[in-house]
């Protein structure tokens, strides 16, 4: 098992919308937890996405708080449970503020809910008829990892390594780290173990990761 815990790029702006996003998901993760097991149900089915509900124009949700169309946007706040939440804003610590260096604070953001709304569009195209609710800031974060991938194939990321008893940090170059990643995630998705988990969100999320900042990056004197 790898865990990733931080890499050896610096960057040269305070990573303000990473940080807020950081900020806003652990919010809405505390409002739900606060909601009581009922409420927290309710709030998944009302904020999440329902891939049935987009394709086929209705609504499964009774009293549904925001409007369908609005889901793939409110979907990426809402998470599961706290290894969910954890494992989604790790990442996005690691990667976000140095893909938020190369875009600038506002096309970072913008960047990063179009990775997440491009994410949940192809899980929709894959799945249409899948009446369960899609959660989660991975298509999003899956976006960053395509970026950094982009960005810094160099870069260095420190990686606690679990074997049973033997642990061991290791300092696995960005390339592998996040090709391993991107690989284990389409071997996921045309395998027999989608176990409720969004695979095609996440292919998708990292590849539109990769065409936006090769179109919108501020130039390839920040991509080494």
């Amino acid at each position: 098992m790898l865990m990733p815990f931080k890499d050896d790029r610096r960057t040269q702006s305070f990573p303000f919308v990473t940080i807020g996003i950081v900020v806003v998901n652990v919010l809405v993760f505390f409002y739900q937890l606060s909601a009581g097991q009922e409420g927290f149900r309710r709030f998944v089915m009302q904020m999440g996405l329902i891939p049935y509900e987009l394709t086929h124009f209705v609504n499964l949700r009774p009293g549904g708080a925001v409007p369908l169309y609005l889901t793939p946007l409110t979907a990426m706040f809402v998470h599961g449970g706290i290894l969910h939440l954890f494992g989604n804003m790790l990442y996005l610590w690691i990667f976000g503020d140095n893909i938020e260096d190369v875009l600038g604070h506002l096309r970072f953001l913008l960047f990063y809910l179009g990775c997440g709304i491009i994410a949940a569009g192809v899980q929709v195209f894959f799945e249409p008829n899948c009446r369960l609710p899609m959660i989660g800031a991975s298509g999003a974060v899956a976006g960053v990892l395509g970026a950094y991938l982009v960005c810094f194939p160099t870069a260095r990321v420190y990686t606690l390594a679990f074997l049973f008893l033997w642990i061991r940090v290791l300092r696995v170059p960005a390339l592998l780290f996040l090709g391993l990643w991107f690989l284990i995630q389409l071997n996921n998705a045309l395998g027999s173990s989608a176990g409720g988990i969004a695979w095609f969100a996440h292919i998708g999320g990292f590849l539109a990761g990769v065409v936006l900042i090769l179109k919108y990056g501020r130039g390839e004197s920040r991509f080494v």
